[in-house]
């Protein structure tokens, strides 16, 4: 069962939120029922790429045998690397 503040893995891409399956967040909020996650998705640093509602069928919980990878180091390579999403229009701070 997924909790608030747990941490989840995408297991399907959001591209209108470039995020790519994979990504991991903290749950921030759980809907009614848990039928859908609020989940925060931030870089290594801290900063926020995202906060997106994500179903229980777009992710699953962390296991003890998942690691971090870096899959990119600057956001704008990651937007425009192969099927990868776009910046979100309302983030263009990510862009730079």
């Amino acid at each position: 069962m997924i909790k608030e503040h747990d941490r989840v893995v995408l297991t399907s891409e959001l591209p209108s939120e470039g995020l790519l399956s994979g990504d991991v967040g903290t749950v921030v909020h759980i809907h009614g029922n848990a039928s859908a996650y609020q989940v925060e998705f931030a870089t290594l640093t801290g900063k926020t790429i995202a906060v997106a509602t994500v179903l229980p069928s777009q992710c699953r919980p962390i296991g003890h045998r998942d690691s971090t990878t870096c899959t990119s180091c600057t956001l704008p390579d990651r937007a425009t690397a192969k099927s990868r999403a776009t910046v979100p229009k309302h983030m263009p701070h990510l862009s730079s």
